[in-house]
């Protein structure tokens, strides 16, 4: 069994910076890509950034130059510095990653989500 943990959530202004933290745990034998997804009230999932086990990294349009996406393959680990945050990146952050554990194939985990708010 994998287990995916999100950490790091939480109320920050306007402006300000959080860092979110999603570690994974359990029978791993490599992690490909490690990908953050949010959903706001009333809207769908949508990607954020997605970091794969080379450590090339992908983001939406709308974290370019703000949201940056790094990984601890040491400690299976994957972060999410958010700097310049705006009331619409509100949400509940999730965490997904693609596992492989052979003589299995690689599956997908979802994390249980954190909660970031953006008010002031």
């Amino acid at each position: 069994q994998v287990q995916l943990v999100e950490s790091g959530g939480g109320l920050v202004q306007p402006g300000g910076s959080l860092r979110l933290s999603c570690a994974a745990s359990g029978d791993i034998f490599k992690i490909y890509s490690m990908t953050w997804y949010r959903q706001a009230p009333g809207n769908q999932r949508e990607f954020v950034a997605v970091i794969d086990s080379s450590g090339s990294s992908n983001y939406a349009d709308f974290v370019k130059g703000r949201f940056t996406i790094s990984r601890d393959n040491a400690k299976n680990t994957v972060y999410l510095q958010m700097d310049s945050v705006k009331p619409e990146d509100t949400g509940v952050y999730y965490c997904h990653s693609v596992i492989g554990n052979p003589p299995w194939a690689p599956r997908h985990y979802w994390g249980q989500g954190t909660q970031v708010t953006v008010s002031s």
